[in-house]
């Protein structure tokens, strides 16, 4: 099934969850590891390269919304109480837009950055939509930085709210994401 249903994810939909799932981590993992460990020298490239994946990052996630808006959500179980559905839509949100918002101020910080981050992969330049100015780069980096941390806690909150779904609730909540079983297969 390549749509999503009601009771279930279609084949797209898990594609960019997990696709860019772990994009999402190893781009964070990624940032903290060149603004702490990589050489001096190196930097740069090391945040070229970041910037480079953060624009198909971005692309990818307004792809995925798209696609998302074209298909139905499935439903959560039917038992889930009131406040874990307004927990879930909460932390779903907040994880879109935290991470375009990340995104964007990396977007934001290489048009500001002198030299800028736009010349991707070596085969075309990104337009940027902010100029040139050492204090609004300073502004976007740290923004950039302190929503990252943020995005960690969202995707740790959903991360154990899909553990707890599979292991102490035994739900299919989880599985449907995993192999797209709808919730009627899932819970037999």
């Amino acid at each position: 099934m390549i749509r999503n249903t009601y009771t279930g994810w279609g084949s797209i939909s898990r594609l960019f969850h997990w696709g860019l799932g772990f994009l999402i981590i190893g781009m964070l993992a990624y940032g903290w590891w060149m603004n702490h460990m990589a050489a001096r020298p190196e930097r740069f490239f090391h945040r070229s390269i970041h910037a480079d994946i953060g624009y198909v990052v971005l692309l990818l996630m307004v792809v995925r919304l798209i696609w998302r808006g074209l298909n139905p959500v499935p439903a959560p179980p039917s038992d889930a109480p009131r406040w874990q559905r307004i927990a879930a839509r909460l932390n779903h949100g907040a994880l879109y837009a935290v991470t375009i918002l990340v995104a964007m101020l990396g977007w934001a910080h290489s048009g500001a950055h002198k030299p800028d981050y736009a010349d991707w992969f070596g085969l075309f330049r990104v337009p940027q939509f902010t100029s040139t100015d050492k204090a609004s780069a300073n502004t976007y980096e740290n923004l950039h930085i302190y929503l990252a941390y943020l995005l960690i806690a969202l995707i740790a909150i959903h991360v154990a709210a899909a553990i707890w779904h599979h292991f102490v609730k035994r739900d299919s909540v989880t599985v449907r994401m995993i192999d797209g079983t709808p919730a009627e297969q899932a819970s037999r």
